[in-house]
């Protein structure tokens, strides 16, 4: 789901935490050298997504936070900020071209441009992440 966070509104608060958890703790994040990415520009993304980019001229472009429960990608259109809410057990990252990763949630997706050797390493960190937050041991 697309959620407007441009207000603080505690609603929309509350469902986005019941989500993907509540931001992470200061300590978590110097655990894992940070929790937010640098800018990330959009080669492509879903519909869903494209009727909020296309309503400006500006370039397309987001940034990720790393939760306990997921990512949080949030993008600017005109003078409001969207987040889409991904838990881990619905994100998929697939790298395409050398420079490029596409980030699925069921039917909505965003491809980011990875030209710094910062992006790739980002990724890493949410796979990584990701893969500590799942726990296998429940599968056995």
């Amino acid at each position: 789901m697309i959620y407007n966070i441009s207000y603080n509104d505690n609603n929309v608060r509350s469902k986005i935490e019941n989500d993907i958890d509540k931001p992470l703790s200061l300590s978590q994040k110097l655990l894992i050298g940070g929790s937010g990415s640098p800018k990330l520009y959009i080669t492509e993304c879903s519909s869903e997504i494209k009727e909020y980019l296309n309503q400006d001229n500006n370039i397309n472009s987001c940034i990720i936070e790393i939760r306990n429960g997921g990512i949080i990608v949030m993008f600017k259109s005109i003078l409001e900020t969207y987040a889409l809410t991904i838990p881990y057990y619905k994100l998929n990252i697939y790298k395409g071209k050398s420079n490029e990763y596409s980030i699925y949630k069921d039917n909505y997706y965003v491809k980011i441009l990875a030209n710094t050797k910062t992006v790739h390493s980002f990724i890493k960190k949410i796979k990584n992440y990701k893969l500590k937050k799942t726990d296998l041991s429940s599968f056995n």
